[in-house]
């Protein structure tokens, strides 16, 4: 593109630099792979009965290989009200693929957890590593050599990030990614927010918490609220790995009936023996991470992507890190506010403009790219548009101009003129502070700490009144390694009642945060972690620690070289987490992703 943005040139072409040797090896791997499809016609007839004897109706078609064979690696469950739907999308998805010659079956599955439900409990600590076991699942459902594309069923957090690991690994085949969509709104996202103030100060009770939050989070589909969920539809949508404008179109409607169908449908095309050959190694490069890059950061995304994304680049052969994040936030402007940055949900978003709007905006500014090889027939210019139906058929039209402007705003009168997302590092280490859900005169907060290694002991201290003053709460030991990094969403409400009771208030920590981190400044996913000796470790009760989001600064004048390290926590067991110890023991670093089996694969 012409008007591509300096800065955006800049980094695209330093992550390009960067990535030369890991990317090249990335393609040969991919053409080797290609190379050696092996053609089903000349495998053993045992090894294709096994495959075939379960296909019923499909069991002819597929004896006479005379179209695709197209794998479904679904995560469904009916646990999480995102993947409930997906419990009847095999059969549709047959159907369709017989429409155009083809058959599908279901390769595999894979778990699919949910943050909402462990946030706080202890399976929250096999959370972020289930990344890793999806991403081993998706692997093992491809691995039968019996398909020419796949369709990724997944939504939510570490489910969608661990689908894409795991097929790019298997680069060489088309891949579609197929949500189900979000649920219908609920009750207004200030009344939820105002419900949990309440009960964290003890003025409401459990049952009335519990009736808030089954207002809000109370049919199949994906949660409202923008968080890591929906940032990843987003993400989707910015790489061209769904079927244009898919993202947002609420379950059994019959638009989204039609996206499936064009998904089916689309995949069939774009395999090997077709003449639109689109593998997805070749669709996620350099520009379609920095694009997924760009609309975390002009949409105001989960922070959970300042470690997916990287991870997700690397599995393609393509080094991202902080400081390209930041530098892009530095330019990109913030587009979009949606719960918890803003007042209305995704349904919203959707309806006033939504990926659509925020596409073209991004693309008309030169900010996106938009020569890359999407799943769909055209370049990303195609997901700048809206979907629709005329009569049965899908359509797609100008998206026009925002229907809501204290939701979504053009690229020319942003909500701010930077991403939100930005790097702090000092002698504490690096860590990311998102400050798109701040106010600015919160950036910067300069107090003594108060240590903890719990955040159950957060919230006893807060009860006690002990945390009533200016403060920075660091939590430690909970990085990939020491723990599995868990999300600590529980801390926000009672940091947000100190903060509203004019205190300033900060956290810092190397555990993690999601898109419903909330406004309470924060200096999250902090490197090195405390496990091991990091700065964390050396912190005591009582040090003063600058945080500022203008400046970039996360330190303390304490003298950290002179201490030693407090000494590292035994992990826990029970729960499942002791099976998890390989994962805890070989985990990388949150900036490169915080995975074990990354690093163990030496990508």
């Amino acid at each position: 593109m012409s008007n591509l943005h300096d800065t955006l040139h800049a980094v695209t072409q330093r992550v390009i630099q960067k990535s030369r040797g890991s990317r090249s090896r990335y393609l040969e791997l991919i053409k080797r792979e290609a190379d050696n499809q092996p053609d089903r016609n000349a495998v053993s007839c045992s090894n294709l009965a096994h495959a075939y004897a379960g296909a019923e109706e499909d069991q002819k078609a597929l004896m006479a290989h005379k179209g695709p064979n197209i794998g479904i690696v679904s995560a469904y469950n009916d646990m999480l009200s995102a993947h409930q739907p997906y419990g009847r999308y095999p059969e549709r998805l047959k159907i369709y693929a017989r429409e155009v010659g083809a058959t599908a079956q279901v390769a595999g599955a894979t778990p699919a957890m949910c943050d909402g439900v462990t946030q706080g409990e202890n399976g929250m600590e096999l959370s972020l590593f289930s990344r890793d076991v999806i991403a081993l699942s998706t692997g093992v459902a491809l691995s039968h050599a019996m398909y020419d594309g796949a369709l990724m069923l997944g939504i939510c957090d570490k489910i969608v990030p661990g689908l894409l690991i795991g097929a790019l690994r298997f680069g060489h085949l088309p891949a579609i990614f197929v949500p189900s969509g979000p649920m219908p709104s609920g009750i207004s996202n200030k009344q939820k927010q105002a419900t949990r103030q309440l009960y964290a100060e003890g003025r409401a009770t459990r049952a009335e918490l519990l009736a808030s939050e089954i207002g809000s989070y109370h049919s199949p589909g994906t949660c409202t609220f923008y968080g890591t969920a929906n940032s990843n539809q987003m993400m989707m949508e910015m790489m061209g790995l769904h079927i244009p404008g898919a993202a947002f179109i609420q379950p059994g409607t019959k638009l989204r009936q039609a996206l499936d169908r064009e998904a089916v449908h689309r995949v069939a095309a774009i395999g090997l023996d077709g003449n639109d050959y689109r593998p997805i190694g070749r669709c996620v490069d350099e520009k379609a991470i920095i694009n997924a890059a760009v609309g975390l950061l002009a949409t105001g995304g989960s922070t959970n992507h300042a470690i997916h994304i990287p991870a997700m680049a690397r599995a393609a052969g393509v080094q991202l890190d902080w400081t390209d994040l930041s530098e892009l936030s530095s330019v990109v402007p913030l587009l979009a506010r949606v719960y918890p940055n803003g007042s209305g949900d995704v349904n919203h978003f959707h309806d006033a403009g939504g990926m659509g709007y925020v596409i073209k905006e991004l693309l008309g500014a030169g900010l996106a790219h938009q020569d890359v090889l999407t799943v769909g027939d055209s370049d990303l210019s195609r997901y700048g548009e809206e979907p629709g139906l005329d009569g049965d058929a899908l359509t797609w039209r100008e998206v026009g101009k925002s229907g809501d402007d204290t939701m979504l705003r053009p690229a020319s009168d942003p909500f701010q003129k930077d991403g939100g997302m930005r790097l702090v590092e000092g002698n504490l280490g690096r860590a990311t502070f998102k400050t798109s859900a701040v106010s600015e005169d919160r950036y910067t907060v300069e107090a003594p700490c108060r240590v903890f290694d719990r955040q159950e002991d957060v919230t006893a201290a807060f009860q006690a009144g002990e945390l009533d003053r200016d403060v920075v709460v660091v939590v430690r030991f909970q990085g990939p390694r020491a723990n599995g990094m868990p999300e600590l969403h529980s801390l926000t409400p009672p940091l947000a009642v100190l903060q509203d009771r004019g205190y300033k208030v900060a956290l810092v920590t190397d555990g993690r945060m999601s898109g419903a981190s909330g406004k309470v400044p924060a200096a999250i996913h902090c490197t090195p972690e405390a496990l091991g000796g990091g700065p964390l470790a050396k912190l005591q009760t009582g040090d003063v620690i600058r945080l500022c989001a203008n400046t970039g600064a996360l330190s303390t004048p304490a003298d950290l070289d002179s201490r030693p390290a407090a000494p590292d926590p035994v992990a826990d067991d029970g729960f499942g987490r002791e099976l998890f110890a390989m994962f805890r023991s070989h985990a990388d670093g949150a900036e490169q992703g915080g995975s074990s089996m990354l690093a163990q694969a030496g990508l």
